[in-house]
């Protein structure tokens, strides 16, 4: 407790991803995240970052931007404050240059959908008690979303956001020859990742195959980047559908976590089969380390809840890889360390 007080008083956040137990009222362990949490998703349903995202405003001001009663918005502003999210510029509230950054339309990238999300996915954990009982969810997430598409949508677009984070890393490490033409994109929902490879690479064509509660915004997407003639959408099964074979590059990007390790094994042995050699298969995943980090074990509980499957470790991948006759397999641990990491495998 002293130690993220004085953290704060410098002006620099806690490491939530960080041990805790050590407060000094037990309780605190759990009441603090409650409300850190639903104060953040409050600010960012009611759009009050981004109501800040010109400037500072004065409480009334505020209270008025996003529809709301000043009386309700004074607490909710101040205890932002306490968590560094919002700062104070004499009596007017303004966004911190990170909430700036993270949680506006102005910023590097836009998190908002992912508070969206968490706000559907909170009441949902409160069966994790029953999954922990029986080892297992009564039935997938992905099941959930097909009964009720808006979850599929909310979850796309949290994904779009962690796509605009993760493109840039892709661009910088993923090689592309000239001769490589066909991509495959399993598991692509939002599209983003095949529109900035093509993008960037002008002889490529794409493929995105995803669940049909994924790709229901994806055609309009890649329609505004005017890339309807050279991505193509296919709605199924990754499991199941049959891509055929010549490709040059296959992207299996935060997929293999939802699957069990002889469905990996099965799908990257058919990957493998299906390259042209010279073609690159490119994971990312957040990878099982001994001993497991505060956040890829609160990742595996999600996924627990969630699909009833877990992350890897390196050496499974590997394992797997060799077996589907990749020769060449590099690890690129990004930073910061929770984006995850990248797998590269050439053919």
């Amino acid at each position: 407790m002293h130690s993220e007080r004085k953290m704060m008083a410098d002006g620099v956040k806690p490491d939530v991803c960080q041990p805790s137990g050590s407060a000094e009222l037990p309780m605190l362990d759990v009441y603090m995240p409650m409300m850190k949490s639903a104060a953040i998703i409050s600010a960012g349903r009611l759009g009050l970052f981004e109501a800040l995202a010109g400037g500072p405003l004065s409480l009334a001001a505020l209270a008025d931007a996003i529809d709301a009663s000043a009386q309700g918005v004074g607490p909710l502003a101040d205890f932002l404050v306490t968590l560094g999210y919002l700062e104070k510029h004499g009596t007017d509230f303004a966004n911190t240059p990170s909430t700036q950054r993270w949680f506006t339309r102005t910023g590097k990238v836009d998190y908002t959908p992912g508070l969206l999300w968490t706000q559907e996915a909170w009441p949902m954990m409160g069966a994790l008690t029953d999954v922990v009982r029986s080892g297992a969810p009564e039935r997938p997430f992905w099941e959930a979303m097909v009964e009720k598409p808006h979850l599929g949508q909310l979850f796309a677009s949290y994904m779009a956001a962690f796509a605009c984070d993760l493109g840039p890393d892709l661009l910088t490490h993923v090689p592309v020859a000239r001769e490589h033409c066909r991509l495959l994109d399993l598991g692509g929902s939002h599209g983003l990742h095949s529109i900035r490879f093509c993008q960037r690479y002008p002889q490529l064509e794409a493929v995105i195959v995803d669940l049909p509660s994924a790709l229901s915004e994806t055609g309009t997407t890649i329609e505004e980047a005017h890339l309807s003639t050279r991505i193509q959408l296919v709605a199924g099964d990754l499991l199941d559908y049959d891509w055929g074979d010549n490709l040059d590059l296959v992207f299996y990007l935060s997929v293999a976590h939802n699957h069990t390790a002889e469905e990996n094994r099965r799908v990257l042995k058919r990957i493998g089969d299906s390259l042209n050699p010279g073609g690159w298969l490119v994971i990312h995943d957040y990878l099982a380390e001994e001993p497991l980090n505060a956040f890829h074990a609160a990742f595996r509980l999600t996924l627990l809840f969630e699909t009833g499957t877990q992350i890897y470790p390196y050496k499974d991948y590997c394992a797997w890889l060799g077996a589907a006759g990749f020769g060449e397999i590099t690890r690129i641990d990004l930073n910061p360390h929770e984006k995850g990491s990248l797998i590269l495998a050439r053919r």
